[in-house]
């Protein structure tokens, strides 16, 4: 696929919405313990360019996108989660979403100690295991916010 380039005052400049899914593709691969090299040889290409989908340098075509989609079972809006989220109105103003839906705080995610908490996490085989630590975690955090007000 082509460069996702603007240009701004004589130089490329990556787009912003290729930087993003860029981020989530490295933030979702990195969760899931796979490499670069991984996951270009499961989609077909090499880590080289993995690491140009993930700095915004390449931008992805629709089907490159449902490939990396499927191979790392998230849903292609996965990608774009929390894009443009200050820009735009909440969907439901439009009656997209339901209204209790918070915004996830993204820049919570990609701090090391989350992403090795996460990361460990999906490490669980066990799905009742890894639902039972999501109750406690979730439980504490509860506890904890009842005590600081």
């Amino acid at each position: 696929m082509g460069k996702a380039k603007l240009i701004e005052a004589g130089e490329a400049v990556s787009h912003p919405v290729d930087v993003h899914v860029g981020k989530r593709l490295r933030q979702k691969r990195t969760i899931m313990g796979m490499s670069q090299e991984a996951l270009g040889k499961a989609i077909g290409v090499t880590f080289q360019q993995i690491q140009k989908y993930e700095r915004g340098i390449n931008r992805m075509g629709a089907s490159r996108l449902y490939h990396f989609a499927r191979l790392l079972s998230v849903p292609v809006s996965y990608f774009f989660d929390g894009y443009g989220d200050a820009e735009y109105a909440p969907a439901e103003v439009y009656g997209l979403a339901e209204p209790e839906m918070q915004a996830f705080e993204h820049e919570h995610v990609s701090s090391r100690e989350t992403m090795d908490i996460m990361r460990a996490y999906y490490r669980i085989k066990n799905p009742a295991v890894r639902k039972r630590i999501a109750d406690l975690v979730k439980a504490v955090a509860d506890e904890h916010a009842d005590t600081a007000s």
